[in-house]
């Protein structure tokens, strides 16, 4: 049972990196295309909001793997990777 749950969570995780990931693409793809000031910053903050959540469920991720273990889990450096972690 717990191992269900412990895959649930990385599915979780995962799945939101890949939406962060969508949406640090779309609004880096944004940055500085508009004639408005305001509208540029607006973008910039959005982005880096974006960059900051990634780096935090990053980071979630890496609690979840062993400390006893020197290298990280295959699920989840393909995870990462596939964020562009």
């Amino acid at each position: 049972m717990a191992d269900d749950y412990d895959r649930g969570r990385r599915d979780g995780l995962r799945l939101a990196l890949a939406i962060l990931a969508a949406e640090e693409a779309k609004w880096a793809a944004l940055l500085g295309e508009s004639p408005s000031w305001r509208t540029n910053a607006i973008r910039e903050v959005r982005h880096k909001t974006l960059q900051v959540a990634q780096k935090r469920v990053q980071t979630v991720l890496n609690r979840l793997t062993p400390k006893d273990v020197g290298t990280i889990d295959p699920e989840l450096a393909d995870a990462l990777e596939r964020a562009g972690l």
